[in-house]
């Protein structure tokens, strides 16, 4: 209904912001990581929105990225998420963090959200798990700017991206065994094996 507002901030708290569009005022809830990214009161912001109708309330659910909100709404399909704790795991959890979550099965850092236990999360992986792969997950944090990545260290190769998913399995964080990956020294023609090696000598710097 409501794709998008551009407005002035008027008030921010760390649940919610309301946003001035043509002398309106206008109540969107946000995580409190969306909180601490808005620019300061009385400049202007562009929020992606989601409104939610129920029987005795219409809200307006706001996002700077168009990807969180997507991110929002898959959270909104897995049983037992409501709005409110879809909003909790944005707070604790990027966008590509939850991508990341799911495909190394990491039910601790989802369970890390506000109002989501070991069980919500593992379900959580359970349904979100084919609708990500870890391509898409890569694409889109590079998409995103990905935090730490090294200049021309983009990761690309099956080869690659086969390491990370061998260094999620033997337990290590999916952030590390990305960071690990990008920094290791890599040609075009290394194998995975090859690659998991250099990967390992990188984590014992990180």
């Amino acid at each position: 209904m409501i794709a998008y507002l551009k407005g002035i901030i008027a008030e921010v708290t760390p649940t919610r912001l309301v946003l001035e569009v043509n002398h309106i005022g206008y109540e969107i809830f946000i995580s409190a990581r969306e909180a601490s990214e808005l620019p300061r009161r009385g400049e202007e912001v562009k929020i992606y929105t989601y409104f939610n109708v129920r029987e005795d309330a219409m809200q307006l659910f706001g996002f700077q990225s168009e990807d969180d909100l997507e991110m929002y709404k898959l959270l909104l399909n897995v049983n037992g998420v409501g709005p409110k704790a879809a909003l909790g795991i944005l707070s604790v959890l990027t966008a590509d963090d939850v991508r990341f979550a799911v495909l190394s099965d990491d039910a601790k850092a989802i369970a890390k959200a506000p109002g989501i236990g070991m069980k919500t999360a593992k379900k959580l992986i359970l349904e979100l798990k084919d609708k990500f792969t870890l391509e898409e997950a890569f694409e889109k944090k590079l998409e995103n700017g990905a935090s730490g990545a090294e200049p021309g260290a983009v990761v690309e190769s099956d080869a690659k991206t086969e390491a990370v998913q061998a260094l999620t399995a033997l337990g290590y964080a999916n952030s590390d065994a990305l960071r690990a990956v990008r920094r290791a020294e890599i040609t075009e023609d290394m194998d995975t094996e090859t690659i998991l090696k250099l990967a390992l000598k990188q984590l014992a710097f990180l």
